[in-house]
């Protein structure tokens, strides 16, 4: 996988070869996922249906197939716990489609490298054109070849919340405490 938005370190990207079928055969896909230290690792999976959103329940399920095949895959030596959760509102853009989906919103996006003296960029996503992220800046449209990227996210604006709310309200999901993560211990004794 040579997305380093979904899956950034080598342990990340295993994590997502092992993930990402068993997550797509429960017909969800994978936006992004992480392992992050502490006093107990976390594996943070943000999922989501193809059409955008996810239950309470749906994560549940993604939790329990997902710690069934890291317990025979076994790719995480130490305890860690598994977190299962929706991209959320200011969600991390991961894929290409991410960012035609958002088009008119407020973004902001790194780069691996320096573009034109900067790596930083905060504007209104403008689409995608051939393999480019187009962003409009104050100072006008710029385009950030994909690749190029190393993340981005939606700002929490009062319109993305309004339009987020509205669209969950229309697909009939109103209990925002739904959206709470779900975690499981995806630890056993070794």
């Amino acid at each position: 996988m040579s997305n380093t938005l979904i899956a950034k370190s080598a342990i990340d990207r295993r994590m997502a070869e092992i993930i990402t079928p068993v997550i797509e055969d429960m017909g969800y896909e994978l936006v992004r996922v992480r392992l992050m230290g502490g006093k107990t690792a976390t594996l943070q999976i943000m999922a989501e249906k193809p059409d955008g959103g996810i239950e309470v329940d749906d994560c549940a399920d993604i939790s329990n197939a997902v710690s069934a095949v890291l317990d025979v895959e076994d790719p995480i030596t130490d305890a860690y716990t598994l977190e299962v959760s929706s991209p959320g509102i200011d969600r991390p853009l991961t894929r290409l489609k991410d960012f035609e989906e958002f088009e008119g919103y407020e973004a902001k996006i790194e780069t691996h490298e320096l573009i034109e003296g900067r790596k930083r960029f905060k504007g209104v996503l403008a689409g995608v054109e051939g393999g480019e992220v187009l962003i409009n800046l104050d100072e006008g449209t710029v385009g950030l070849q994909f690749d190029w990227l190393a993340d981005a996210k939606l700002v929490l604006t009062d319109e993305l919340i309004r339009d987020m709310l509205k669209a969950r309200k229309d697909a009939g999901v109103l209990n925002e405490e739904q959206f709470d993560d779900i975690e499981t211990d995806g630890s056993e004794e070794k």
